[in-house]
């Protein structure tokens, strides 16, 4: 509409021009001079006109433009917002999940250090000799039972700092005490600790190093079945699934009765 208003005036202001000369004709000079000044003063004033209806179209067109940015903008906002509302659900749901595999994880690492901690008190346990016939035999017995309490504390130093989560510390007292005490029935636990703590700190890397070791250097202790176990989970951790089937397979064959084993049962069904 705002066109077709602005074209009749511009019709009009031709209409005026055209017919001027001839009423100057028509009539005269004064009069024609009068009629003309006000015929050209119409045409300036509908010009003016023109001009601000023109100017208002702009706006409106300007206006109308950025409406329809707006209205864009507004559809993206609640795009947005939708896809915030999805993830907010997925981050939930993942939260979700990682508190439970972290409770069974800590769960898991209870049971075993209690298993382990069965294991471990009738090795600290030292028998004394069965007579002492002479004063001179009284000596090595005494200092066979005082190298044992050093023994036993130092190997409960390493468990204490693992105990309250230190594991840099608890690694260094476990490396120690192999290094000091290279036969002791203590040993192989001390080096599954080892491992362990490495996994705790997620340097799947050394823990599996480490369990290797201890498959190596102790192939017949009671700590292998647990330390096959704690290898294949080192080994999920660092992506090699196929590795920890294999090393899962092999502790239920070689070990089918022990708890890690079943343990082993139930996790590699996930990965068939």
């Amino acid at each position: 509409m705002t066109h077709r208003v602005l074209r009749a005036a511009l019709a009009a202001v031709v209409i005026l021009v055209s017919v001027s000369p001839a009423a100057a004709a028509l009539f005269g000079d004064d009069v024609a001079r009068k009629q003309v000044a006000e015929q050209q003063k119409r045409v300036d004033e509908l010009r003016q006109h023109t001009e601000g209806i023109a100017a208002r179209l702009g706006r409106i067109e300007e206006e109308a433009a950025r409406s329809t940015q707006v209205l864009a903008l507004a559809a993206e906002i609640q795009k947005l917002r939708d896809e915030m509302r999805g993830l907010r659900g997925e981050i939930e749901t993942l939260a979700n999940n990682i508190e439970g595999v972290a409770r069974r994880q800590r769960d898991m690492y209870v049971d075993l250090d209690q298993r382990l901690r069965r294991f471990e008190q009738p090795a600290a346990a030292v028998s004394p000799p069965p007579s002492a016939p002479a004063a001179d035999a009284v000596k090595p017995a005494a200092g066979a039972a005082a190298i044992a309490n050093d023994e036993n504390d130092f190997y409960e130093r390493a468990q204490a700092q693992r105990r309250i989560g230190n594991y840099p510390a608890a690694i260094v007292a476990f490396q120690a005490f192999i290094a000091k005490y290279p036969k002791s029935p203590l040993a192989p636990r001390a080096q599954y600790w080892i491992g362990d703590s490495q996994f705790n700190q997620r340097d799947y890397k050394s823990a599996i190093a480490s369990q290797q070791r201890l498959l190596t250097a102790y192939p017949d202790s009671n700590s292998v079945p647990d330390a096959l176990l704690n290898l294949a989970s080192a080994q999920l951790e660092s992506g090699d699934n196929a590795a920890a089937r294999k090393t899962m397979d092999s502790l239920i064959a070689r070990h089918p009765a022990s708890e890690a084993a079943e343990k082993a049962r139930r996790r590699v069904v996930n990965l068939r």
